[in-house]
C-alpha cells in the first residue's frame, strides 16, 4: 500500500533516498510519487508547488 505524505519538507527528505519520482498531472493537481526500496510515497500538490519541488530533488524524474 502506498503511503501519502502531506508536508513538503518530508517529501524533500524522502527524495534523497528515493530511486525515482513519477509525476502524474491531473487538471489542477499534480501527484508526485516517490519510489524507495520499501515503500511508494505519494504527495499531491498544485502545479506551481510541484515545479518548485521537482527543481529541488536530485533523483530520476519520470513523467507519466
Amino acid at each position: 500500500m502506498p503511503k501519502e505524505i502531506f508536508s513538503e519538507e518530508q517529501f524533500l527528505e524522502l527524495s534523497e533516498r528515493a530511486i525515482h519520482c513519477r509525476v502524474k498531472r491531473i487538471k489542477d493537481v499534480v501527484k508526485l510519487k516517490l519510489r524507495t526500496k520499501k515503500y511508494l510515497y505519494t504527495f499531491k500538490a498544485e502545479p506551481t508547488t510541484a515545479e518548485k519541488l521537482l527543481s529541488q530533488i536530485n533523483c530520476d524524474v519520470i513523467e507519466l
